[in-house]
């Protein structure tokens, strides 16, 4: 068992499977660097980056009140 879900605490890649996108991605959002969308709160214990489950779902919230952006290369058919 993973002691850090003791303290609610998850791991950028368990963020990335509960968004449903890569790890890498969730970097970038971590450090502020997708366009348009605030940075997600982490944690810093060393070099090691983790997000609490409470900071992830209220983060995600004040995303849903965000315009969509358009999706690069879809082309309609």
């Amino acid at each position: 068992m993973n002691g850090l879900s003791d303290f609610d605490l998850l791991t950028l890649a368990d963020v990335a499977k509960l968004l449903h996108c890569s790890k890498a991605h969730v970097c970038k959002a971590v450090a502020g660097r997708v366009r348009g969308c605030p940075a997600i709160p982490c944690v810093s214990l060393g070099r090691r980056k983790l997000v609490r489950r409470e900071s992830l779902l209220s983060w995600i919230a004040q995303n849903d009140k965000l315009p969509s952006s358009p999706e690069r290369g879809r082309k309609n058919a």
